[in-house]
């Protein structure tokens, strides 16, 4: 029996998760701002459960929770950081209000999570922290520059941190879904829109999501069988990108940068001193 704590447990990737951790025998500490999704999983799954309801921003009530949850349970195996929403909108679009919150929740409380758990992994010798980014922390879409400045935030966060933490038997995976029915587009939140992005790329990606034609081939339950497969192994690749599309798009991301990456070498090694 494995011990979970997910934060963005409630609803999507997460409660999927919470929920077949926990038909499995496994203990969860499942986070989140709405307790009633748990109802039905606590009755089944007893004391095997622990609920945490906290605002994910909020790092005083974020670091009480993670310390209770580890003295509780003794021993967390895996922490996995699920927690987030999309905003929707371009650069010049979007509020300040709207960049503070999905900044505060995608980047700094997923920073602030890893910081809390950190010192409970290293005196239990060892661990695993599972990040839930996206395939918009390799690529990118219009309308979505805030929400993939949070997604590359994390994972250049968790690449230094994977460094840093390695010594003390703590492994760091970063998973990369492509777009996954999980309702991730209802929870978006939406800037006002400027006519003059109508005959733009961020006009199409607008069309697109408002008539069903942004294709989602991601499945939310073989997603989460995908995650906690790869976080039971015994020795985790550091990222996993899970979907075709995610595959795809990754691919030809990488692909381009490194062709690019080559054709400038010689520009590149001018810089060097003489």
């Amino acid at each position: 029996m494995k011990t979970w704590l997910i934060t963005g447990a409630s609803s999507g990737l997460g409660l999927g998760m919470t929920t077949k951790l926990l038909e499995r025998g496994d203990r969860v500490v499942a986070c989140g701002r709405r307790m009633a999704p748990f109802d039905a999983l606590a009755r089944t799954a007893g004391d095997r459960l622990r609920c945490a309801r906290f605002d994910i921003t909020d790092t005083a009530a974020l670091r009480g929770e993670v310390d209770a949850a580890f003295a509780a349970f003794g021993r967390i195996d895996t922490v996995v950081s699920n927690a987030g929403y999309g905003l929707f909108g371009a650069a010049e679009e979007v509020t300040d209000d709207q960049i503070g919150r999905q900044v505060a929740t995608n980047l700094v409380a997923s920073i602030q999570l890893v910081r809390a758990v950190l010192p409970h992994l290293r005196t239990q010798g060892g661990g695993r922290i599972l990040q839930v980014s996206s395939e918009g922390g390799q690529v990118a879409y219009p309308n979505f520059s805030l929400y993939h400045a949070t997604k590359w935030g994390i994972e250049g966060f968790l690449e230094a941190v994977a460094q840093e933490v390695a010594p003390f038997g703590i492994d760091v995976v970063i998973a990369e879904p492509g777009p996954t029915a999980t309702g991730f587009a209802d929870g978006l939140d939406h800037a006002a829109p400027l006519g003059v992005y109508d005959p733009t790329p961020a006009g199409d990606v607008r069309r697109a999501l408002s008539s069903g034609g942004f294709e989602i081939r991601g499945d939310a339950e073989r997603t989460v069988d995908a995650m906690i497969q790869v976080a039971d192994s015994a020795r985790p690749r550091r990222r996993i990108a899970l979907g075709s599309t995610a595959f795809e798009h990754i691919h030809r991301a990488l692909t381009d940068r490194l062709e690019d990456l080559v054709q400038q070498k010689s520009l590149t090694f001018s810089a060097d001193r003489a």
